[in-house]
This record gives C-alpha cells, structure tokens and sequence, in this order.
C-alpha cells in the first residue's frame, strides 16, 4: 500500500525515545521526522542532532505538527499527554507502564477507542523471536499442558548506568518500582505463554531505601488452566548484569528454557522421548517468521497500522491485562502475601 509518509513526534527524547527513534529508522517504515520536546534542552538538542527531528518548545508544538506521537516520558505524565495527543486525533504509542494503576491505564484505552485513533504500547518482547519460539513449543501437542513456570528478571537498578533515569527513585514519578516499571514486561508475557492469571500471592523488599520503590518482588501466579508459576524481579547493584531473564517452563511432556538475549534466545526444550533441541540467532528469527502477520519491527508495525488504518498490536488493552495483574500484586503484598484475583 502506498501512502503519506507518517509525520512522528516524540515527547521526551530520553534513553527509550533514542531505541524507538533508532527501531524506526531501521523498519524502513515511510515516516517524517516531526518535532520534539522534553523539559530537557540539551537532551532533545541531542536527540534532534542524532535523530533528524527538529527541537520544539512545547508539547503542544509537537502534537499540532505531527501525525503520530510517541509518549516516553516518566510515567506519571503518560495518562495526561495521552489525553492531549488522541483529544487532537493523533495516534499514540505510549511507553509501558501505561500509568501508575489499572483503572488509569483502563481509562487511557477507553479515550484512544473513543477517539478512534490507532493506539500501541512498548510492550515489545511481544515481537521477540525468543518467546515467539517458546510459545509455539508450549502448545505443540506433544508438548502436553503446562505445569509450571519459573521466570526471573533481574537488572541493576537502573538510576545508574547505561539507563541513568535518576527519576525512577521519585515515586513521584515512577509510581512504584521494579514490578510495574520492569517486570510488567514479564507479566505481559506470562500471560502470553501460559495463559490467563486467576489468583497472584506477592511479597515485595526496599533494599535501596528509595521511598515507595521496590526493588525485590516475588510473586506465586496461579493460571485458570491449572499451572503454577513463580515471578522474581530484582533490581541490584551488580553494573556487570544488565537486563537479564532466564525463563523455565514445564509442561507434562517437554521442558523449555529461554535465556542469554531477549530477543534471540537460545530457546532449549528436550521432550520425554529424549530428544531436544536449541535455537538461537538467525535460526531462531527464521523459525518464527512465518508465524508473525508483519515484521518482527513493533515501531514499523505501528506505522504500517495507522497507514492501513488498523489497529495496532500490542495495544494499550493488552496493556491493561497486565496491568490488572501487577495491581492485585501490589494488593498482595500490602496484605502480607495474601491470595488476590485480578
């Protein structure tokens, strides 16, 4: 399909604006670099310089002039650019978490429906070759029902680093730690690997004494199919592990590891008949390919989206699910571990 080029916009132009920049460019997909702000001059002055948008002086500024706008700002700010963005009839992708609750995000969904824009969210492992893979293993037949699952997600705290967003120590900000700003990426895919959550029991830790932020969250899923599954999300102080998942899954007749990269595994399994095998890399990408609708870009899917004047995927009620479930966590926790439905 031929069309317009997407004119896109960016409201902050921090670590996670620069992957969706640097993603985009690398689609193909036809796009105009538009505006972009952020409370930070020299920051957007950076971005612009490397990116080929233009600094603006105002959110405003960047919404009148674009036709697309990405939300990667702290949290606290994405309920109410959300707002200002689809109220002006641009489509958004708006950074995860969606907001610091599930009502927020529930009512961030319902107002980009209302105005009939496309809408997706960075809930990216969604696109992730690694667990594409995993997913097509767990429901093979041979492979039998799922069990259980093991899912561990640790990274040093990113206040530090690389990542260096100081505001992720403002609960202000951020809302709460690493289980919503970190591991809704791990809920979103436990969802996608094993299916619907029917009860979670939490316990989260402050190890770092940032108020309101924790650091260590540990939470017993049980799914409505019958597995069990265990989630443990830490933030530490080891610079030398950056963000790193190891991934269990056991099912009645095969066994499943993802590890090493995100994105390109290796994926393991070795079934009860004895065989197994390991993909990772290019194998892996070429696996899965045939079982993706588009390309393995979610920033080119997005604007593929809006020229075919679709919806997007993920989108912000994918979203949503998931933050139903981190919500009945934090229930948990403050209840002492206590069973919550989300």
């Amino acid at each position: 399909m031929t069309s317009a080029p997407v004119r896109i916009g960016f409201l902050g132009a921090g670590l996670i604006a620069t992957y969706h920049s640097k993603s985009l460019k690398g689609s193909g997909a036809p796009v105009v670099r538009a505006g972009v702000y952020d409370p930070d001059t020299a920051r957007a002055e950076a971005f612009a310089a490397a990116s080929g948008h233009h600094v603006v002086h105002s959110e405003d500024e960047v919404i009148e002039h674009c036709d697309a706008v990405y939300i990667c700002t702290w949290t606290s700010e994405h309920p109410r650019l959300l707002a200002k963005a689809v109220a002006a009839g641009r489509h958004v992708f708006c950074e995860k978490p969606l907001a610091f609750t599930a009502a927020e995000a529930e009512a961030m969904a319902a107002h980009a429906d209302a105005e009939n824009v496309t809408h997706q969210v960075g809930l990216v492992l969604r696109y992730a070759p690694s667990y594409i893979w995993a997913h097509h293993l767990i429901h093979q037949p041979a492979a039998g029902r799922v069990m259980s699952v093991v899912f561990r997600d640790d990274q040093f705290i990113p206040i530090q680093g690389h990542y260096s967003s100081t505001w992720r120590a403002d609960r202000e900000k951020v809302g709460a730690g690493t289980l919503i700003e970190h591991s809704i990426h791990d809920v979103d895919m436990l969802r996608y690997l094993v299916g619907e959550v029917e009860s979670v029991s939490a316990h989260t830790a402050n190890f770092h004494g940032h108020d309101g932020i924790e650091d260590v969250a540990t939470a017993v899923l049980r799914f409505a199919n019958g597995a069990v599954g265990t989630l443990n999300s830490i933030w530490h102080d080891n610079l030398a592990r950056p963000s790193l998942r190891r991934v269990e899954v056991f099912c009645e007749r095969r066994h499943i590891v993802i590890e090493g990269d995100d994105w390109f595994g290796p994926v393991s399994w070795t079934d009860s008949d004895g065989t197994h095998g390991s993909l990772e890399g290019a194998a892996i990408e070429e696996a899965v390919a045939p079982m993706r609708e588009g390309s393995n870009n979610p920033d080119g899917e997005f604007v593929r989206a809006i020229i075919e004047r679709r919806g997007a995927s993920p989108d912000l009620h994918t979203a949503v699910l998931a933050h139903r479930i981190v919500d009945a966590m934090y229930a948990s926790a403050a209840a002492g571990g206590e069973a919550v439905q989300p």
